[in-house]
């Protein structure tokens, strides 16, 4: 699914110690960051195109895939997306890239977001699919909102509780997540779903737990600590025109509220834009990342 791209584990300086992707293509270099509760492989069907003009990099998260998972701790900051983008700028420096575009589905649009605000001398431009900010959605919570996103509310919760319901059959749980969120499961490529059950092992499932208990605790006191600080970088937002996000939010909206430079719109499918329709994702990409 990756023919041409290096498969490489990169030693980072961070809490992960190390970080799995794939590298490849050729021009400016662009890191790909992928959503729960996927791995790096959700960017099979646009990444053969996209490498024509771009280096890639394609990583799993801190706790996803193949990367490092280091072990929760009990306020999940070493989920926070602040580490985690670390660890992908970590990643960067690895392979001399000073400066990069960076496009993230879901968590990681989350991490992308974070990256964009903490190393802003290094992100020349963000594209965030299906997402509108995390404080945007805790400081406007409703029933709406609870019901459409019920996992943010079942993850954070402690003792163990989601690790061991989820792990009791973690490739049901997974597909029917993938069944809820998308428009139609079976536009998924099955050996991408297949990745995805395979690489949900229990250290992952820990380690997706706590990065959506750093999303309710420490990302937030990230968010506030820079909400009256616009973001600078050029910013695209794409969204599922079937999903949640699009029933719920004005998407573009909110991002404008929060950055200068903003654009996007609506993709024909539901929460996987870059599987369910990666000919329109990657028309849009490709205009935005030049």
């Amino acid at each position: 699914m990756f023919a041409g791209f290096d498969d490489r584990t990169i030693p980072v300086p961070t809490a992960a110690g190390r970080i799995r992707a794939w590298v490849g293509g050729d021009g400016p270099p662009v890191l790909l960051l992928h959503g729960y509760p996927q791995t790096r492989t959700m960017w099979h069907r646009v990444a053969p195109d996209l490498a024509r003009r771009h280096t890639l990099v394609i990583p799993d998260l801190r706790g996803y895939g193949q990367s490092g998972a280091p072990e929760p701790d009990p306020g999940a900051r070493l989920y926070s997306k602040r580490e985690m983008a670390a660890d992908q700028v970590a990643v960067m420096d690895a392979l001399g890239f000073d400066r990069f575009a960076v496009v993230g589905h879901d968590r990681g649009g989350r991490v992308g977001h974070r990256m964009a605000r903490d190393h802003r001398d290094r992100v020349t431009r963000l594209s965030v699919l299906d997402i509108v900010p995390t404080r945007t959605l805790f400081r406007g919570t409703d029933q709406a909102f609870a019901t459409a996103y019920w996992h943010w509310f079942f993850l954070i919760q402690t003792g163990g509780l989601p690790e061991r319901m989820i792990g009791a059959d973690p490739g049901w749980f997974v597909r029917e997540i993938l069944t809820r969120w998308s428009a139609d499961v079976t536009a998924l490529d099955p050996r991408a779903v297949d990745e995805y059950i395979a690489r949900f092992t229990p250290p992952v499932i820990a380690a997706s737990c706590a990065d959506y208990r750093a999303a309710s605790g420490v990302d937030l006191e990230h968010d506030d600590a820079d909400a009256d600080a616009p973001l600078e970088v050029p910013l695209q937002v794409l969204w599922g025109a079937a999903g949640a996000m699009a029933r719920l939010y004005d998407v573009l909206g909110t991002w404008r509220a929060m950055a200068r430079h903003v654009g996007g719109h609506a993709i024909d499918g539901g929460h996987f834009p870059a599987e369910e329709s990666p000919a329109a994702t990657l028309a849009a990409l490709t205009s935005f990342l030049g």
